[in-house]
């Protein structure tokens, strides 16, 4: 195989979150597929690859050691590696699309990738709720490329127009994660949160420890992916239980009072929030509550402990997962928790 021609085929993504040596993997497999990689074709030595493509030897090595695993790889001494066996297992493979990286998002990743294993290819990528960058990294891929597209749908601003991206995605490839989307029909697999109930039954459950308390205080920012159900299961519950509430807009303006509850959908809303209770030694779960949105394992050990409402993100990445190994299309409402620590 010419030298020209291989790096057209061995290289690496450098915007792509996926580990380089598993973007090696992937892409000599799929030289392989497409007849670009041929049976005792010699692959580049690792100093070469490390060179060309400016990855450490580290990677590279990681990545020949794999292959040679599965029986693709062999190694002459002296003479270097060559492409053994062309004849392999077509793997899945998946294009991983996440709004962000956070904590809740690396719990999804993570049960995800265990769930479907080792051998399935997986380009993972992050657009920052950015929905022109979500539009050119959908629309820069070869729907033919991949087995499966995993999207987690949340923007600050797309117009109106996500439903059309998604749309074009075939519906037997697609799974959306989190949220489902107006507008995009047909049948497709997706694990997906009810906000609006959510919300509103989580609060239900803190209901004995809310009436020790005069006003509930929702900090939602306007400039949010979250979306407006959460709002609206907030305002419900309020209206139901005729509560006291507000809206809050930007925590570094509101006052902090005791006989207040506030939830905090931020993380760092959340420790603006905090800072300003402590500044007033106020006590967190008797003069103020306080409930996060979205578990952490760090809230179980803060000041004590803090109040979580939160949907199952381990189990969330396991069933998406088991969705496709299933190949089944439906639609599955994620499990929604509370855990009541001391805050409240």
């Amino acid at each position: 195989m010419k030298r020209s021609a291989i790096w057209d085929v061995i290289k690496v993504d450098e915007i792509s979150v996926t580990p380089k040596y598993l973007q090696l993997i992937h892409s000599t497999l799929k030289g392989i597929e497409r007849g670009q990689i041929k049976l005792n074709d010699r692959l580049p030595s690792i100093n070469e690859v490390s060179f060309e493509l400016d990855v450490s030897r580290d990677t590279v090595e990681k990545s020949y050691k794999h292959l040679k695993h599965i029986g693709i790889l062999e190694s002459v001494p002296s003479k270097g590696y060559f492409i053994k066996n062309t004849e392999f297992e077509k793997p899945l493979k998946v294009f991983l699309l996440f709004n962000k990286l956070s904590v809740h998002k690396k719990i999804i990743y993570d049960s995800f990738v265990s769930q479907l294993g080792e051998q399935v290819v997986i380009d993972f990528y992050i657009y920052n709720n950015d929905f022109g960058l979500f539009k050119k990294l959908i629309h820069s891929k070869k729907e033919e490329d991949y087995s499966h597209f995993v999207i987690i749908p949340h923007f600050l601003n797309d117009g109106g127009k996500v439903n059309e991206v998604i749309s074009a995605i075939p519906k037997d490839k697609l799974v959306l994660l989190d949220k489902l989307v107006q507008g995009v029909k047909g049948e497709y697999a997706a694990v997906y949160e009810n906000f609006e109930k959510d919300i509103y039954e989580a609060l239900c459950q803190v209901l004995e420890r809310l009436c020790n308390y005069n006003t509930l205080k929702i900090l939602f920012p306007k400039n949010s992916y979250y979306p407006e159900e959460i709002l609206n299961g907030f305002l419900n519950f309020c209206n139901d239980y005729a509560f006291e509430y507000k809206v809050v807009h930007d925590i570094n303006c509101e006052e902090i009072k005791p006989g207040e509850v506030y939830i905090s959908l931020m993380e760092d809303d959340l420790v603006v929030l905090m800072k300003s209770i402590l500044s007033q030694n106020l006590k967190v779960g008797q003069e103020v509550g306080v409930i996060s949105y979205n578990e952490t394992p760090l809230k179980e050990i803060i000041l004590d402990g803090i109040t979580t409402i939160s949907t199952n993100f381990c189990e969330m990445g396991t069933m998406a997962a088991q969705l496709i190994q299933q190949n089944v299309k439906k639609h599955v409402e994620n499990r929604f928790e509370v855990t009541l620590r001391n805050s409240l």
